[in-house]
């Protein structure tokens, strides 16, 4: 697995082989397989429409829709819902009800300290987007785009992403990490907080100390990733 879909979004089929389908998600551009029996096919007007539409995004550990014959859907916090308003919404000609919490608006960073904590132990897994599963990547981008701001997919594709800063000291709470391999490459991101600490996923989403040598396992009582760059997105 390298990626998760969630409910609602969106993509186009680029390759088919069998019951399966390679993807290109719309948000993030990132390539997959999944199986043929595990999407609704919408028409080229709508994915364009989908494309301009306002992002909503649920904002609850999970819940449930329900359709037109009330047979409940289970979803997980940051689920897309195209077109909501007023409890209802619809993919293609589809309708469901939702009366849960759904966010569109752009996020402060005080927001998106306190969104990471909905992902709080969330167990790791390479290419996990949900509070039941996830990697670092996914918790970051997860995390910003419940709060409207749209991070790519892998780490080092984040790292392409907004402005250097020299010094953790410049950085402020909600700001992104970002570590390195002996090779150089950026294997793994992170979410700085307040007072020198990290928020991110390695094992579990958990909280560690963070300096200028990289990210201090206190229970270790070793550094366990290296500081690469440290991005101030917004």
């Amino acid at each position: 697995m390298v990626s998760q879909v969630l409910f609602g979004e969106h993509f186009k089929v680029i390759d088919k082989s069998k019951q399966w389908r390679k993807i290109r998600l719309s948000y993030d551009k990132y390539e997959g397989w999944i199986d043929e029996k595990q999407y609704l096919e919408i028409s080229k007007e709508y994915y364009q429409l989908l494309d301009k539409a306002t992002i909503n995004v649920t904002s609850q550990l999970v819940n449930f829709i329900s359709d037109k014959n009330n047979e409940l859907i289970p979803i997980v916090l940051g689920a897309t819902l195209p077109s909501f308003k007023d409890g209802q919404f619809k993919i293609s000609e589809k309708e469901y009800t939702f009366d849960g919490q759904v966010t569109t608006k752009k996020g402060t960073k005080d927001a998106i300290i306190k969104t990471t904590f909905l992902y709080s132990n969330a167990p790791y897994l390479w290419g996990g987007k949900t509070p039941f599963g996830i990697d670092c990547s996914g918790f970051t981008q997860m995390v910003y785009k419940i709060n409207g701001i749209k991070l790519l997919r892998d780490a080092s594709q984040q790292a392409s992403q907004g402005e250097v800063l020299s010094f953790i000291e410049e950085s402020e709470p909600g700001d992104l990490a970002f570590f390195d391999n002996k090779e150089g490459e950026i294997i793994h991101v992170g979410i700085i907080m307040a007072n020198n600490y990290i928020i991110h996923a390695s094992g579990k989403v958990r909280i560690d100390r963070l300096d200028q040598s990289g990210i201090f396992n206190e229970k270790l009582r070793k550094h366990t990733h290296k500081l690469r760059v440290i991005k101030k997105i917004f």
